[in-house]
């Protein structure tokens, strides 16, 4: 099964490498998985989102979605599998940003992109879930631009969002302050 699932994202990445990747695509793939970059782009959102007092809430949530997911993701789950990014294992494979040192397994990329845009969906409802645009352009482009096997990908959206889910539930149980305080509804 594991051998299978090997073949399968060597395969897949081979054929963005060899059939996808044009130089134009090049840079707006680079320009997504750079933004992706330690969450940049979620948590430039999430501090943006704490200031006006009508989104603070969603701001707040997405964020420490955004930082138990980070911590499960980077700090367990890769250190217990340890798998090594496919540059170092696919023969032929070229990568078009510098070569990473963490492992491979589960893209970091994808989890906080899928961690913040379950927040948003949750905190705004249909506005909210325009951040799965970006959260999924975020996420193919560590398998376009080579650092990331899919299955990589699929594990780290599938780590971000159940841990977001869990963390927001939580968070609109446990959590009830004036600072992040949701306005009231007329």
């Amino acid at each position: 099964m594991i051998q299978s699932i090997q073949n399968l994202d060597t395969g897949a990445l081979l054929y963005i490498q060899d059939f996808l990747r044009t130089p134009f695509l090049n840079t707006i793939m680079i320009f997504f998985s750079t933004i992706g970059n330690i969450g940049l782009l979620w948590i430039v959102l999430g501090l943006v989102l704490l200031i006006p007092k009508h989104t603070r809430r969603g701001g707040f949530d997405m964020l420490m979605c955004l930082a138990v997911a980070y911590i499960i993701n980077d700090f367990v789950i890769k250190d217990l599998v340890v798998r090594a990014r496919p540059y170092d294992t696919i023969e032929g494979l070229k990568i078009l940003v510098d070569p990473l040192k963490s492992h491979s397994f589960p893209s970091g990329h994808a989890n906080s992109s899928f961690a913040a845009a379950l927040a948003m969906t949750l905190a705004f409802g249909k506005k909210g879930a325009w951040a799965y645009v970006p959260a999924t352009l975020i996420a193919f482009s560590r398998c376009y631009v080579g650092v990331h096997y899919p299955s990589d990908v699929f594990a780290g959206m599938i780590v971000g969002t159940l841990v977001a889910f869990a963390v927001y539930k939580l968070l609109h149980k446990y959590v009830k302050t004036n600072f992040i305080k949701k306005p009231k509804t007329e």
